[in-house]
């Protein structure tokens, strides 16, 4: 008996999958559901979808809502989908309705995976011109941190014989900071 697994992925902390969860439970009632959050621009820190993939056996199925949801990156799809093809199952996308099952879905589905990637690097693109605009308009915003401490007052109060911890204590930073100080004169 095959088993339809599916997987739901939504990006930051305040978002949730209920509208994914939703759509493949209308599909699919008895679908065993993985949800997380976490980036979908790698395969990296994806613990919930890695189960999935393990769990997959022959004949059975992986679902998602839609393409972005699984992969953006065209290696990661092909990734999957070979895994999936390795084991004798399937991936769905419920919103394209492409199936692996056939020949028409796998090749529709590497055409989106196509763009999918595209659409990834495109807004890598808006936001790295985007960081260089902001960072040329208000460059004191930009310039890093200012140190929270001033190495000379360090370096004289290591001279002083004072211990890293009295340093740090009296300053407020880490011993660590005092330490790099140390090593840096």
């Amino acid at each position: 008996m095959s088993t339809i697994f599916a997987y739901c992925r939504v990006s930051t902390l305040d978002q949730d999958a209920t509208m994914q969860e939703e759509a493949i439970r209308k599909a699919y009632p008895n679908a065993v559901i993985r949800s997380e959050k976490v980036s979908g621009t790698s395969m990296k820190g994806r613990d919930k979808l890695d189960l999935l993939l393990e769990s997959v056996e022959e004949g059975d199925k992986l679902v998602v809502w839609k393409l972005d949801r699984l992969a953006r990156d065209m290696h990661d799809l092909l990734k999957i989908v070979d895994l999936l093809k390795t084991k004798g199952a399937h991936l769905e996308i419920l919103d394209q309705k492409i199936d692996t099952s056939t020949s028409t879905g796998t090749a529709f589905l590497q055409l989106l995976g196509v763009f999918a990637e595209f659409e990834t690097n495109l807004r890598k693109e808006r936001q790295a011109a985007g960081i260089a605009k902001a960072k040329r308009d208000n460059p004191e915003k930009y310039a890093g941190r200012k140190a929270s401490f001033d190495k000379d007052t360090i370096k004289g109060m290591l001279d002083e014989g004072m211990s890293q911890a009295a340093i740090s204590r009296k300053l407020g930073c880490s011993t660590k900071t005092v330490q790099r100080v140390k090593v840096s004169f």
